[in-house]
């Protein structure tokens, strides 16, 4: 039982809920960019909302598959033919030995996420499938998928029958159909050194719509505006990353930190995008828009709070 990648496409890698408590040791969290879309297409296939997913990113594959299973897809929206025929997001969709899922032109977003029935073959790297490509480990053979690849998936003609005759025919609720305008608010609050800069660095900072360049992945975004001068190099001890974190180098334009980012960094960091907005980051492709808005660390807890409700009466 396996998937054929006929085509991988640009970056199509495995990827969970990530590796959590090995920060200390250097080693970033990874998984999944956009970790609702995750959630979302694990939920269809009534699976834990963490299992490991396909994340096929900007330029998606062609796949092929070998054995009868279901998948669903959710996030950034391609167009999508079973074979010849038109499939859609967030849905359940059932597969047959042979059928080829063709990832066409994508419409919005950056990143979709694809969950299937069954288990994979392969050995969990520190408690977890996801790849971590820039420091390649993990996943499948420590690197994104290549044309001609198999990934094989644990399972039998008996039981995948089952699988699909037994699985709820879930359905995502219209609330749950993400748009992904290329224009974005992302909340902030104030991070380890924002006190560090200066009335005029902020407001220019706050006032301007930045622009997400081509040089983007899944260690950080640079963006470009309008640049943050320092009257003087602002000299700061390393210290720890985490995702969201706002870096600004000497050449005054921003670095989000993303999910497979250095542990630890130089640069001063004027703030941090709030929990809940994170998924966001997943869905940023070049040429993108991005403001920025300052919110308080309780206003932002109640945000998280209630996003994570939300999502827990709706995937429940």
């Amino acid at each position: 039982m396996s998937f054929y990648f006929i085509k991988a496409g640009l970056q199509t890698s495995l990827q969970d809920g990530g590796r959590y408590g090995q920060r200390h040791l250097g080693i970033s969290q990874s998984g999944a960019m956009d970790a609702n879309s995750m959630r979302m297409a694990n939920w269809l296939l009534n699976k834990p909302l963490d299992s490991p997913v396909l994340e096929i990113a900007i330029v998606g594959p062609t796949i092929r598959f070998d054995h009868a299973l279901t998948i669903a897809v959710c996030g950034a929206q391609f167009e999508l033919h079973l074979n010849s025929k038109r499939v859609y997001n967030n849905q359940v969709i059932h597969v047959e030995l042979g059928d080829c899922l063709i990832f066409s032109s994508l419409q919005q977003g950056a990143r979709a996420y694809l969950a299937f029935t069954g288990e994979l073959d392969i050995s969990p790297m520190l408690a977890s499938y996801s790849t971590h490509l820039t420091a390649c480990f993990g996943g499948f053979k420590n690197r994104a998928f290549k044309n001609r690849d198999y990934l094989k998936i644990i399972g039998n003609d008996d039981s995948n029958k089952i699988d699909q005759c037994a699985l709820p025919q879930r359905t995502l609720p219209d609330e749950c159909f993400m748009p992904y305008p290329g224009n974005y608010l992302m909340r902030c609050t104030e991070s380890v050194e924002s006190s560090k800069f200066t009335k005029r660095q902020k407001t220019l900072f706050f006032s301007q719509a930045y622009k997400v360049s081509a040089d983007l992945n899944r260690m950080g975004i640079q963006l470009h505006a309008k640049t943050l001068e320092f009257d003087q190099p602002m000299v700061i001890s390393s210290s720890g990353l985490t995702q969201g974190s706002i870096q600004i180098p000497p050449s005054g334009q921003p670095i989000i930190s993303c999910v497979d980012g250095q542990t630890i960094g130089g640069y001063p960091r004027i703030a941090n995008i709030i929990s809940a907005d994170l998924p966001r980051l997943g869905q940023l492709k070049s040429g993108d828009k991005i403001n920025f808005i300052m919110i308080s660390r309780d206003y932002a807890l109640q945000i998280l709070a209630a996003t994570n409700h939300w999502y827990d009466e709706l995937l429940k």
